[in-house]
């Protein structure tokens, strides 16, 4: 099907960057974008879509997040990560059934669509059990299923995790016109031997698959591991071999200097999760240091047990913001910057070199925002109004590989209602 989008104001990528182009033109053949312009294409297209008032802009890449969390929204506010994660959130998480996470990520996904994510970085387990409910709902999703292994003595085979990451790869990995890849994945540190860490890492540089891992989230997780090991987190990784093909790491927020420099020559995305690390008393990431010396960075929201919300809109505001106030300089982490790392970075994250940006050849990943409200106007800058006034439910529509998922609080592919149900009768039994 080709589908024009008429008469909305786009930030399309030019010279490295995005610009707000007025009252454009963008044409959609299949699932690719074949149109952009001032001027009316003179191809003709199946059916043509008003979008006066509205910004279209690529879709957000959800760089790190826990989708069968959901289900877990608000559990152990207001402790610390270790007291919350071992004696609140792993206890409820043994009680969790296939059915369970399936529930979890397809409540996880009608928020992120809502809110205009088209693609997210998932690490949990029973991925394999739910990754047919990513391809139902049309989103993207880089898959991973987290290994942890407390045994030094455990062999990498007798692992039931190595075995079900293994087996998420060889079912799963390029799934649905490759809407699914997948990826390994390290839970931390502090949750896996080194055996299994250089047993996982061959075993991905074997596949060509990506590296998802928790890093350096704590102080007391970064100095722990140099009390045991002599090296920092990222240190110990990399002389493992986890960082020796494409790999991106959350949180970041104790690097060291020595910490960055390793990440940006071994080409390791660093995933900023400002909500998260707030919540948790965890601290706040040197992003605009990472920046500054050519490092990348996405964002991600993390889980909504350690969020609450997977709003990527509200990540970007707090991303915006949090930086220029703890170091009392307004002009870190331009406007622009900080939408690449919720787009392009975040595609690159995933190696999804075709997706990120509004350019023609790119896939038709594209959300809408309805800025006619008060609260944007007037609209000087879309892209300062983006940023730092609209709202989640400012999303208008949701588009991956040209489908609709989501217009006027519609959802096309998710049945809402069900979802909803089950959700809130799973919760109740596991935590009833």
């Amino acid at each position: 099907m080709k589908r024009l989008l008429a008469h909305g104001d786009m930030l399309v990528w030019e010279k490295d960057d995005f610009t707000c182009l007025k009252n454009g033109y963008l044409g959609i053949d299949g699932d690719r974008i074949d149109y952009i312009g001032t001027e009316a294409p003179r191809d003709a297209y199946d059916e043509t879509k008003d979008m006066t008032g509205k910004l279209l802009l690529p879709g957000l890449v959800n760089g790190h997040t826990h989708t069968g969390m959901s289900l877990l929204r608000g559990l152990g506010s207001d402790l610390p990560l270790k007291e919350w994660l071992f004696d609140t959130v792993f206890p409820v998480e043994d009680r969790l059934t296939d059915e369970d996470l399936r529930i979890g990520m397809e409540l996880s996904m009608l928020e992120m669509i809502a809110s205009g994510t088209t693609a997210f970085t998932d690490m949990y387990m029973g991925a394999g059990y739910t990754a047919q409910s990513v391809l139902d709902s049309g989103m993207k999703a880089n898959l991973c299923r987290p290994l942890q292994s407390f045994d030094p003595d455990e062999a990498p085979m007798a692992c039931r995790r190595m075995r079900e990451m293994l087996a998420l790869y060889d079912q799963w990995h390029g799934a649905g016109n490759g809407r699914i890849t997948v990826d390994f994945s390290i839970h931390a540190e502090y949750t896996c031997t080194e055996k299994m860490v250089r047993a996982a890492a061959e075993e991905a540089h074997k596949r060509g698959a990506g590296m998802h891992i928790h890093l350096s989230e704590t102080a007391a997780e970064q100095q722990a591991c140099v009390d045991k090991y002599g090296l920092t987190p990222a240190q110990w990784f990399d002389k493992l071999g986890a960082f020796d093909g494409r790999a991106y790491a959350a949180h970041c927020v104790w690097l060291t200097p020595e910490d960055r420099a390793l990440l940006k020559d071994r080409g390791v995305v660093a995933v900023h999760c400002p909500e998260s690390n707030l919540k948790l008393g965890s601290g706040v990431a040197d992003v605009p240091a990472m920046v500054a010396e050519g490092l990348t960075v996405a964002l991600g929201t993390d889980g909504a047990a350690s969020n609450n919300n997977l709003n990527m809109l509200e990540e970007i505001h707090l991303a915006a913001l949090l930086h220029k106030g703890v170091q009392h300089d307004p002009t870190l982490l331009p406007l622009g910057e900080v939408l690449k790392m919720a787009t392009v970075h975040g595609a690159r994250l995933q190696g999804r070199a075709d997706t990120g940006v509004l350019a023609v050849g790119k896939k038709a990943d594209i959300i809408a925002v309805d800025m006619d409200r008060p609260h944007l106007t007037p609209c000087i800058d879309p892209l300062s109004n983006l940023l730092y006034a609209a709202q989640a439910a400012d999303v208008c529509m949701t588009m991956a590989d040209g489908q609709i998922l989501y217009e006027n609080g519609a959802f096309l592919t998710l049945d809402r209602d069900r979802i909803l149900f089950e959700a809130r009768r799973a919760a109740a039994r596991l935590l009833g």
